[in-house]
């Protein structure tokens, strides 16, 4: 007998660990398709989603988007987002529509006709409402393959459903934010999940302002790690980061030999990284910010740096 077979998009968060052992529990071999992506990778670490996928004795597929033709791609989606944003910078349907169109081809060539999520109808505003679903559906020609079981009861049915693949009666039928069905669900399967992190970066509304500047500029592998490090500041196009503690600073120390010029201090100061070539006047203006955020510097000194943070 063929056993059946399905692919998970595994965040690594709670409703997708769940998804898989729904699954795993209407008899299907799971295979776990994990998205790296450079602005933030859901509820989990690659890491962390590896273990749990070798404790449920799943096979774990990554899609690294943090480099390459897939960073590209990335990129391209977020710049042009056709179905809007959220709050921050953040094209959630198109993110959403991009990973699953790369998991249809990836399930395709293996033979894999269902696909699976860990969505929750209404968890998130702007990815996961009925309306939103329905264009996802839609757009990457996965209608009927796609099966959301934690909410499946509340949604039409599955190619999979209608013939009598997945039982319906064992699928859920949870709506909203709060977890406590998930958090009953995960008692019943006796597995241990990550608590929610910060998430996507681009999700923030404080950095909107920087990552539309560096979004314009273009971002390779190296400097995108360092989105989310440091003091930012934009003077007339040059990108300038400077290390908000020990721990930031050694991080620019590290990664930017190779990306940019970097400014050590001799003294109590942060570590300066110059992303762009600047003139002598600018270099010297950037060496009075550091001093501004040194121990020697005062708050009246940084507020002459405000327009220009990023």
């Amino acid at each position: 007998m063929v056993k059946k077979k399905c692919m998970v998009m595994f965040s690594g968060g709670l409703d997708s660990r769940l998804a898989i052992k729904i699954m795993q529990e209407q008899g299907f071999e799971v295979l776990a398709l994990f998205f790296k992506l450079p602005f933030g990778t859901g509820c989990c670490s690659e890491g962390c989603s590896f273990n749990f996928s070798q404790l449920q004795g799943i096979k774990l597929e990554i899609f690294d988007c943090t480099k390459g033709k897939l960073l590209k791609e990335y990129l391209d989606i977020i710049k042009k987002a056709k179905y809007g944003t959220g709050a921050g910078v953040n094209p959630c349907i198109d993110c959403r529509i991009f990973m699953l169109k790369k998991a249809k081809e990836f399930a395709d060539k293996k033979n894999i006709d269902l696909i699976v999520t860990g969505e929750v109808l209404g968890e998130r505003p702007m990815s996961q409402m009925k309306a939103s679903m329905k264009i996802i559906d839609e757009v990457t020609k996965l209608k009927g393959r796609l099966l959301r079981p934690l909410s499946a009861k509340l949604l039409e049915e599955t190619n999979a459903e209608k013939k009598g693949l997945v039982n319906r009666e064992k699928l859920h039928g949870i709506q909203g934010r709060r977890r406590l069905e998930q958090m009953k669900l995960a008692k019943k399967f006796k597995i241990k999940y990550p608590e929610p992190a910060g998430g996507c970066l681009l999700c923030e509304k404080n950095l909107i302002n920087r990552l539309k500047f560096l979004l314009n500029r273009g971002l390779n592998e190296k400097e995108i790690n360092l989105v989310g490090v440091g003091r930012h500041f934009n003077f007339n196009g040059v990108w300038v980061i400077l290390g908000r503690d020990e721990r930031e600073s050694k991080i620019l120390e590290v990664v930017g030999k190779s990306i940019g010029e970097l400014i050590v201090p001799d003294f109590p100061a942060p570590s300066v990284l110059i992303m762009d070539k600047c003139k002598k006047d600018l270099k010297e203006k950037i060496l009075k910010l550091r001093d501004a955020y040194s121990k020697k510097g005062s708050l009246e000194d940084r507020k002459k740096f405000e327009e220009w943070k990023i």
